[in-house]
C-alpha cells in the first residue's frame, strides 16, 4: 500500500485533515494544493472531457472544504479524497447527459497531425468515455491512480468482488475497443490475497 503523502518537512495528510476539520485553514489549503493534480487527473479520466473535469474538480474541492469534518481517519485521507473526486466526476457525467451537445465536424484533411503518444492517449480517452461510469471509475482508480482493490471498494462503496468484476469487464471492453482483445486474453490474471 502506498505511503501517506508528505512533502519534505511537511505533515502527513491525515494529520492535516484532522487539523483542517478543527478549523485550521492553512492545513486545508495545504491539502487542497497538495492533491489538486490528483483530483483533476481522476476527474479528467472519468469525465473524458477537459471542461467537465475542471467543473468536477472544483466541485470535489468544494466538497472537501465543506465536509472535511466527515473524514474520520479510519482510512488514508487519499482514499476518502478518491471517493469525493469520483462522486464529483460521476455527478458531472449525470449533469452532462441533461445538457444539449453542440455538433462540430472537422473535415479529415484539416485535422492536426498528432504524435503517436498523443494519438494513443486520445484513443484511450475515447475508449474510456464509451465505458459505463461504473466500469470507468473502477478502471481509472486502479490503472491511473494505482489504488489497491480494497481501497477502490471503499472509495466506490461496493464489495471487493464487484470492484474486481468492474475492472475486469472494463479492461476487456477497453481492449476490445482499442483492438487489443487478443493481447488481453493472453494476459495472466492477478489475484490479490
Amino acid at each position: 500500500m502506498p505511503a501517506e503523502r508528505r512533502r519534505p518537512g511537511g505533515r502527513e495528510d491525515n494529520a492535516l485533515a484532522r487539523d483542517a476539520a478543527s478549523g485550521d485553514r492553512r492545513a486545508l489549503e495545504v491539502l487542497l494544493e497538495r492533491h489538486f493534480d490528483l483530483v483533476h487527473a481522476v476527474c479528467r479520466r472519468i469525465t473524458g472531457n477537459p471542461d467537465d473535469a475542471l467543473d468536477a474538480t472544483q466541485e470535489a474541492l468544494i466538497a472537501v472544504t465543506r465536509h472535511i469534518a466527515r473524514f474520520d481517519g479510519r482510512a488514508r485521507f487519499t482514499t476518502w479524497l478518491y471517493r469525493v473526486a469520483t462522486n464529483a466526476a460521476l455527478d458531472e457525467l449525470r449533469r452532462r447527459r441533461r445538457r444539449p451537445v453542440p455538433s462540430e465536424s472537422v473535415p479529415d484533411g484539416q485535422r492536426p497531425a498528432f504524435e503517436k503518444g498523443v494519438e494513443a492517449r486520445l484513443d484511450i480517452d475515447a475508449a474510456l468515455a464509451d465505458l459505463s461510469p461504473d466500469f470507468r471509475a473502477a478502471v481509472v482508480l486502479r490503472d491511473l491512480c494505482d489504488l489497491e482493490y480494497d481501497e477502490i471498494a471503499e472509495a466506490l462503496d461496493v464489495p471487493i468482488g464487484t470492484v474486481r468484476s468492474r475492472i475486469a469487464r472494463g479492461r476487456a471492453a477497453l481492449a476490445d475497443r482499442l483492438g487489443n482483445s487478443a493481447a488481453l486474453a493472453d494476459r495472466p490474471i492477478m489475484r490479490e490475497p
